[in-house]
């Protein structure tokens, strides 16, 4: 619902721009790449996110992805993109700001994952950067939010290496796993970026 004036339609980037990266959202012809890096890590991955459904990595499914991934950009609800090596064009991991609120709030919720070989390498981090500033630049977003369960300190690292601040801690905020999970919960603010570097 519009508030004071304040919702507004925003065209995306189609291509975000970061440090030996980029990202983009996805499309048909990713889906091979997407869905061998998501199966072989899945190990890796089903510890911190929602349980996959049966039919996840089917070319049925992806194309549902497809068309609800259209129609959040056109409805400014959610930006998702896939990240690819800039070098290489191979597929690292993706990352989502869903759940966009205008009026007052304008405010997004990060999430991300990256494939188990990429992990590690500082590239979440350059693309969380990139994606921050397609935030506050492009979509004109006051707050990025963001939230990770206690144990996952690289996700937390992540979060601070980009200037995220703790703000506090939910309990059983999401069922991930099969379990609900408790959560620290994290925001960064427009005016928290000014001294920040840029991803490039």
């Amino acid at each position: 619902m519009a508030l004071f004036g304040l919702t507004r339609t925003i065209n995306p980037e189609p291509v975000l721009r970061g440090d030996t990266l980029y990202l983009r959202p996805a499309v048909a012809a990713d889906y091979s790449a997407w869905s061998q890096l998501r199966a072989a890590s899945r190990p890796f991955l089903e510890p911190w996110e929602p349980t996959w459904p049966d039919d996840d990595l089917t070319q049925a499914a992806f194309r549902r992805r497809l068309k609800r991934q259209e129609e959040d950009i056109a409805r400014d609800e959610a930006y998702a993109f896939l990240i690819f090596d800039q070098t290489s064009d191979q597929l690292l991991g993706g990352l989502t700001l869903g759940g966009v609120r205008r009026g007052v709030a304008q405010t997004a919720t990060l999430g991300y994952w990256m494939g188990a070989p990429h992990a590690g390498k500082g590239r979440m981090t350059r693309a969380v950067a990139a994606t921050v500033e397609f935030a506050f630049g492009k979509l004109r977003l006051h707050r990025v939010e963001a939230a990770c369960i206690p144990d996952n300190a690289p996700s937390i690292g992540l979060l601070a290496r980009n200037g995220f601040q703790r703000e506090g801690y939910a309990r059983g905020y999401l069922k991930i796993d099969g379990a609900w999970r408790d959560h620290i919960l994290f925001a960064l603010i427009e005016s928290d970026v000014r001294t920040k570097p840029t991803a490039g």
